[in-house]
């Protein structure tokens, strides 16, 4: 799912992925979790160019 605008992704391994489990994206997203904190702990794997998310989170 492309979550931010972009570059459209068809096939092959997409230029920008971030993975995480369920409870580590619930703690972002209610900023409970700092990105850089989440990250450096491997809570999440983003490689990319447009693969921090720390703009954008918390969401509430």
């Amino acid at each position: 799912m492309q979550c931010i605008g972009g570059p459209r992704h068809t096939r092959g391994t997409p230029p920008n992925v971030i993975e995480t489990d369920p409870s580590t994206w619930l703690a972002l997203a209610r900023g409970e979790l700092d990105w850089s904190a989440a990250v450096e702990a491997g809570r999440v794997r983003a490689s990319g160019s447009r693969a921090d998310l720390s703009d954008y989170l918390p969401l509430v």
